[in-house]
């Protein structure tokens, strides 16, 4: 099958930069994200804009696929992925550093990785997601929250093994416990999960009376959350250990946390830049004149000189937002604008009048 272009898959022009390759990227990302994109398909695309930006983010990557297109990014194995190309797990981790964490939580999620018992080993626990809502001050400043998860952790009448006390679990019968069985099948050895074990390798002859045998219990649990100072909408955080218990005593999955931000009345984020409209009088952007900025931090002040014309973009520099792990604030844009009264006084008009006599009287000259 024929693969689309890797331009045409992000919605980018082929002389487009990082910067926009990568917001092109976040956008399509948070749209088939398969968590918030239920409709049929959106898993795909989500992974085909994935192998899009891993291409195209990485500059010898895209120097060889603008000069061989695809062909120059295929290992051996015809797709990228093989010997030599990239792999599926290269690609999420690009997603992952978007989103606030490292590692493969989302290419676990896709290929059923979460909850996915080794041969002949205990299967990991089934991560959590939540979500926590954050105000913009907290972006610049960095926050924790903490978040109540209704979790499994492991029953604390047999520690997980689900085994009544004074017990143990036996080895499963059907598979020696090697978790797994093979079949012949022809020429083929077909290889399948235990169905006696479920892949445990180990069966419950004598349960647990407080979990039924299952090794598991509901609990409430309080989790701390740290949310760093730069974070991004949409980013997710990744609680390594904070999901569900994994069964037989296997290792408990993850909790990724998804951060919204609030938006803020008066303020546009634009990655690390905010930007704000402030009113002026005509009297103020005729002379100039030094007036109160609202940032974050409190009011600054700031020269409008004379002559300023309605929409007038100004920089304060370093009072935008950090970014992510350190490095330069961004800066906060102000666009004035002059703003006309609607209502004016006797003594207002007069003087209004008499400045339009003089001006015409000027231009008359």
């Amino acid at each position: 099958m024929s693969q689309r272009d890797y331009y045409e898959v992000l919605g980018v022009s082929r002389d487009s930069g990082d910067a926009e390759i990568k917001s092109a990227y976040r956008k399509l990302a948070l749209k088939f994200h398969p968590d918030r994109n239920k409709e049929e398909g959106a898993a795909e695309r989500f992974k085909e804009c994935a192998e899009a930006y891993a291409v195209l983010s990485d500059e010898e990557k895209r120097r060889r696929y603008d000069q061989f297109g695809h062909a120059g990014v295929q290992g051996a194995s015809g797709h990228p992925g093989g010997p030599g190309g990239m792999n599926m797990e290269d690609i999420f981790s690009q997603f992952g550093d978007i989103f606030g964490g490292r590692g493969g939580g989302l290419f676990e999620n896709l290929f059923g990785g979460f909850a996915g018992a080794s041969s002949g080993g205990a299967a990991r626990g089934r991560s959590l997601r939540a979500r926590v809502t954050i105000d913009l001050e907290d972006v610049l400043n960095g926050t924790e929250r903490t978040l109540v998860v209704r979790r499994q952790i492991d029953c604390s009448g047999c520690h997980g093994s689900g085994a009544k006390a004074g017990s143990e679990p036996s080895t499963c019968p059907t598979c020696q416990g090697r978790g797994r069985v093979h079949q012949q099948r022809g020429f083929l050895a077909v290889a399948s999960t235990c169905p006696g074990c479920q892949g445990r390798g180990e069966v419950i002859t004598d349960p647990c009376g407080s979990c039924q045998g299952s090794g598991q219990e509901d609990k409430r649990s309080e989790i701390a959350v740290q949310i760093p100072a730069g974070i991004d909408e949409g980013a997710q955080i990744r609680v390594t250990g904070m999901g569900d218990a994994g069964a037989g005593g296997g290792p408990a999955g993850d909790l990724f946390v998804a951060v919204e931000i609030r938006e803020k009345e008066g303020f546009h984020r634009d990655g690390r830049d905010l930007y704000v409209e402030l009113p002026v009088s005509f009297p103020q952007a005729a002379l100039g004149d030094r007036i109160l900025v609202p940032t974050l931090e409190g009011d600054v002040r700031m020269t409008v000189p004379a002559g300023t014309p309605t929409g007038k973009l100004f920089r304060v520099r370093n009072h935008g937002l950090p970014k992510l792990h350190g490095g330069r604030r961004g800066d906060l844009l102000v666009r004035v604008y002059v703003d006309v009264p609607q209502k004016l006084s006797r003594e207002e008009k007069n003087l209004i009048k008499e400045l339009q006599r003089v001006q015409k009287e000027r231009v008359e000259e």
